[in-house]
């Protein structure tokens, strides 16, 4: 996993465009339940899971959609445009 994660300025994991679906789904686990030294940040996690379930990761889409119940639709809405930013970086 190691080997698929930049660090930001202040230590917290950032996928790179080679991260697998597996890989982008435990970055998820890590922001969906604030482990990790990842912070609670749902759109984060919604993120990652969505990247996750577009790289074949089952696993994700279903906490993605779990998730995405216990947010506003503006925060669903933010992690899908970090999502496509993401994608479009990569």
């Amino acid at each position: 996993m190691l080997a698929s994660i930049d660090t930001k300025c202040d230590g917290l994991p950032l996928p790179t465009p080679d991260a697998t679906g597996d890989e982008l789904f435990r970055m998820g686990l890590l922001y969906s339940t604030g482990q990790g030294g990842a912070p609670l940040d749902y759109v984060s996690a919604h993120m990652l899971f969505n990247l996750a379930a577009m790289r074949g990761s089952v696993e994700a889409k279903v906490y993605r959609k779990e998730l995405a119940h216990e947010m506003a639709s503006d925060e669903v809405a933010e992690a899908q445009r970090q999502a496509r930013q993401w994608l479009a970086q990569g």
